[in-house]
Order: C-alpha cells, then structure tokens, then sequence
C-alpha cells in the first residue's frame, strides 16, 4: 500500500455541499490514477480511530478532507497510534474548512484541483509537532496553540462557526470586549517571569484565528517554538493595530515579546483562561508544551 493514500473526510466541514465536492474529488481522483480508500468522520475526533484502523492496515499515506480541526484530528491519530514511526507517515490536505490556516503556510489553495496537483507531486516536508500537557490531558499540534484571547476566541468561535470565515473575526472582536486579562507565570529556558497577558502563542507554522499572525521567522521544522507573548494590550492597541494581526508586524509592537524555545510552561495565577490547539478548545488552566522536531510528513506545494 505504499503508494495508495487513505482518505478521512469530514462531511460537516465548511459551509458548502459536501457531497457535490465529494463527488468531483473522486472524479479528480480517478482521472488522476491516484489509488486511494476513504472513510468519513461520523462523530467528533472519529478521525484519531480512523487514522489508527488505517495505518493498522498498512497505510502510510493520508488525505486529510476538511479544515484545521479535521488535520487536528488526524495529526492527534498518527502521533498516538503505535505500528510504525510517526515520521513514516505522510498527510496530504484538501482544504474545505472555514479557516484552513495550516494550508496558508505551505500556499496550499482551497482549489480541489489544484490540491490534488499538488498530491500528485508528492512534494513533502518533514514537519516538527507540538505536543501539550494540561492538569489531565496531552494533545498534539501541527500549527500553533495558545492560551488567554486566542483562548477564548475558539470558545465563542462555537456558536458562530455556522457564519464562515467572518465568524474568527467577529469572535475577535467579542474577545476585544469583553476578555479579561490574566498574570501568566512563565517558565522557559533559563527564565522566569510574570506579566499581566493578553495572550501566550506557541507557533510551529504562521497563521492561525483565520489568517491572524501571532509569530514571525517561523520555521516549522527548526525543533524550536516561536513563542509571543501579548502583554498588557488594552482595546485602543488592538483597534489601532488590528491590520498588523494580519500582516505579522505586531510582533513588533512595543506590548510584545518573542521568543524561540523547545519547551515552556505557563502557569495563569488570577484566572484559569482557556487554552487552544489548532483552533480547537484544549481546556483552561496551566499548560506545558514541548516541540518533536521531525514528526510527520506533510506534502506541500
């Protein structure tokens, strides 16, 4: 089965037809004479027990059919099951979610055609996973995880996943009024500190909340995390600074600090904010988050 990929689709991703794009996805895919089995998600994190059942099989090749939190799923599934070497797997994605960030950083379009071209190349890349401990779970990440406003952002993010992209921006702006601050104890490297945070990102990749950029100088197979940390930004200094979410540049606003890092821990002291990976909502609380450099195999363009 070494060159046929094993398909998981996730039906209920994006806010288009599903089966329509189905159907010209096998049609693309039987013109293009890539073998290939596939299976559908029925429940939530189905994906992690496909992806099992899959390589259990002898697949080593994965077409991950949905959005970030499907590619979540099946990221989640590689890294914890246990017949081969996570980095002998390799997932190719066709973009069909309402924020596909991951697929931003390898210029991936959400253009089925163009995806599958892009598969059939079979260009890969060795890419690091983060791995994330709070008080009784571990998951892991392929594209960045946070705590504080970006937190708390997926939690509303919920109720208006039905509205598309503009649901990430109208949770922004929610967050802008009405999230509250936290003193986050930070523990990495020789460092230890507290500030009063708007956020802590962890980034392996560039985008995330919908094409925001948290990070920058993002190499996601260096085995290092590029860490921000969003001090004391009051409401004005994101209004004002809102395009530099987008563009990255508010890295360098005078608020925030980077770092790179292999490991850190924080450890929220006034509140338990909510933590997320990958745009999927982790928990609330502290959390610790250390990289595997080399995970996974991804197919870029």
């Amino acid at each position: 089965m070494s060159n046929s990929w094993f398909i998981i689709a996730n039906p209920t991703s994006g806010n288009r037809n599903f089966s329509k794009q189905w159907k010209e996805i096998q049609q693309l895919l039987n013109t293009k004479k890539i073998d290939f089995s596939f299976a559908f998600t029925q429940f939530s994190k189905h994906e992690i027990e496909l992806v099992d059942k899959a390589i259990q099989k002898g697949f080593r090749n994965i077409i991950s059919i949905g959005g970030d939190g499907t590619l979540h799923h099946v990221v989640n599934g590689i890294m914890l099951q246990r017949y081969t070497k996570t980095s002998d797997i390799t997932i190719a994605v066709i973009p069909i979610g309402t924020g596909n960030d991951w697929v931003k950083n390898y210029n991936i379009p959400n253009n089925i055609e163009k995806a599958l071209e892009i598969i059939q190349k079979n260009k890969t890349i060795l890419q690091d996973i983060g791995v994330l401990k709070t008080e009784n779970k571990t998951t892991f990440f392929n594209n960045a995880a946070g705590l504080g406003y970006d937190g708390y952002i997926v939690n509303k993010l919920k109720t208006l996943k039905y509205l598309g992209s503009i649901a990430y921006l109208l949770s922004g702006l929610i967050g802008l009024l009405f999230y509250k601050k936290s003193v986050f104890k930070i523990i990495f490297d020789d460092k230890i500190f507290e500030e009063n945070c708007l956020m802590t990102v962890f980034g392996i990749c560039k985008f995330s909340g919908g094409g925001m950029q948290f990070t920058e100088n993002v190499n996601p197979s260096d085995g290092l995390f590029d860490i921000t940390i969003a001090k004391n930004l009051n409401l004005l200094d994101l209004v004002f600074n809102l395009p530099k979410l987008y563009s990255g540049k508010i890295v360098n606003h005078k608020k925030v600090a980077t770092y790179k890092t292999k490991k850190i821990t924080v450890i929220p002291q006034t509140s338990k904010p909510f933590i997320q990976a990958d745009g999927e909502l982790i928990g609330t609380g502290k959390v610790s988050v250390k990289i595997i450099e080399k995970a996974i195999g991804f197919v870029i363009s």
